[in-house]
């Protein structure tokens, strides 16, 4: 995994979701290319569009900050996420840099869900980031399309581009949405969808939520893991030593 051999044979793909937390001087390979700069690129580009959101120079269409982010996605693009933020609203340091600030997720088509993912939301100072890799997906371009009707009704078409942003690689979807591809932040084909929470999945809403520096942390936490596991033989490498009691809890 960690040479970007193509493990992932279904898809005839590397597997590197390592590389979205690799240290910024690493080299990890995709077909001979070194992919931990443009990782580090992305995360640099959500770093200065968070700390401009948080601080309040990032406005809506009618010249107020945003405080609320509603992130749009299914599987893997929603779970992972949701997963960390249960876990940050948790740790003292987090809660703090989220005051004032809500931070919800939108994965199921129901009507249901969609009403209470915007309940008691103002549109003037909420954010709608849209995750689809592709910008086709069914349900989650069903529910951004919803979304968008609720912002444009309360605020008008030209409102569109202030209050959505997109984790996608489709930039002509992207636009004819009405969203500023600018304002779009890319992750690729080697990012499996439940290891995507460290890439710009999960670190571009949790970062509007808890400011990149604390998202960070969290992905210093998965890189050290990582550098275990790699590294540690298997007599004193956890997860192995897990799997292994797996196997022995089955077979017993």
């Amino acid at each position: 995994m960690f040479k970007g051999e193509k493990i992932n044979t279904t898809e005839n793909r590397s597997v590197l979701h390592v590389a979205l937390r690799a240290p910024r001087d690493a080299v990890i390979n995709s077909d001979g290319v070194n992919v931990v700069p443009e990782v580090w690129a992305v995360k640099d580009k959500i770093k200065q569009f968070s700390e401009t959101f948080r601080s309040g120079s990032w406005v809506g269409a009618t010249g107020k900050p945003l405080t609320n982010v509603v992130s749009v996605g299914i599987g893997g693009s929603f779970l992972g996420p949701l997963f960390v933020h249960t876990a940050l609203q948790t740790d003292p340091e987090a809660a703090e840099a989220a005051k004032g600030r809500q931070l919800r997720f939108l994965a199921n088509v129901d009507p249901v869900d969609v009403a209470r993912s915007i309940k008691d939301l103002d549109p003037a100072t909420t954010l709608v980031v849209v995750v689809s890799k592709t910008f086709t997906t069914a349900e989650t371009m069903l529910n951004a399309r919803t979304i968008k009707e609720w912002i444009v009704s309360s605020l008008g078409p030209q409102a569109v581009s202030k209050h959505m942003i997109a984790v996608s690689t489709n930039l002509k979807l992207v636009k004819e949405f009405g969203i500023d591809p600018n304002n779009a932040f890319a992750f690729w084909d080697w990012v499996g969808g439940r290891y995507s929470v460290c890439s710009a999945v999960g670190v571009l809403p949790l970062s509007l939520q808890y400011g990149f520096p604390i998202v960070q942390k969290f992905l210093e936490g998965a890189s050290s893991i990582d550098n275990h596991v790699h590294t540690s033989s298997f007599e004193k490498n956890i997860p192995v030593s897990e799997l292994f009691m797996e196997i022995s809890d089955v077979n017993h």
